[in-house]
């Protein structure tokens, strides 16, 4: 095991199912959940951050109909709490303690986000499912990712999304395009390789926390191998 504490960052849409009908869908939450559950099983300690997405995207949402973009942001924020109760009855039903924490106060809902508490529950083996963001606008869920990640002492962020790592430009638009194993944040940054936000990186290159790119949508287990050893993805990183 290369890593302990893990935080993993998956995005809203990869709830959705394929066809696009059911922002939830049953299916992909329970291939979910069986990654998460088996993560646990190995000993990992995990705090799961999920985006809106698939409900609702604050920014592009703002431009698109001239919402408000605070409004909007805290929407979105609304939205991770929906996955996250979704992802937590879906670990409960498989035996895997859970705690929902939220930066948006919850009350009735889910307990709201403090530092110590959270500590002690993933000290005690808990998986941790941490939404709301960051509570404040104009900051996306991966800088919540990122900001969990340095609260907690984690050892590494991984990001499940739809690419498999990250490339020297857009993959889908150059059939050349060079995918990276390994690559320095300040590369990343220099460069504006934007498989995440800079406000993310910048948080884990100042904290030197690891940040791991994988390929989650095709393949669940990929976030499993990865942090087993196997050479998958892109990691980014100080070194």
């Amino acid at each position: 095991m290369l890593y302990k504490r893990v935080i993993l960052k998956f995005s809203g849409e990869i709830l959705r199912s394929n066809g696009g009908q059911d922002v939830i869908d049953h299916s992909t939450v329970e291939r979910l959940c069986g990654t998460i559950k088996g993560l646990h099983g190995e000993g990992f300690e995990l705090g799961v951050v999920l985006g809106g997405g698939n409900i609702f995207r604050g920014l592009p949402a703002s431009v698109a109909a001239e919402c408000d973009r605070t409004r909007g942001d805290y929407m979105g924020m609304l939205a991770t709490v929906i996955n996250c109760l979704a992802i937590q009855d879906g670990l409960e039903s498989l035996n895997v303690s859970t705690q929902v924490y939220s930066a948006l106060p919850m009350a009735n809902v889910c307990n709201t986000f403090f530092i110590r508490d959270a500590l002690r529950d993933i000290n005690e083996g808990k998986v941790l499912l941490l939404a709301g963001g960051t509570g404040s606008a104009f900051f996306s869920t991966d800088s919540a990712a990122a900001l969990r990640a340095n609260e907690l002492k984690a050892d590494i962020v991984v990001k499940g999304t739809k690419v498999d790592g990250v490339y020297d430009r857009d993959p889908k638009k150059f059939s050349n395009a060079r995918k990276f194993d390994k690559i320095s944040f300040s590369d990343v940054l220099k460069n504006r390789l934007n498989v995440m936000d800079s406000t993310a990186f910048s948080l884990c290159m100042d904290n030197n926390i690891p940040i791991l790119i994988v390929d989650a949508a095709s393949n669940m287990g990929n976030v499993k191998r990865a942090l087993l050893g196997e050479t998958l993805g892109t990691l980014v990183s100080n070194s």
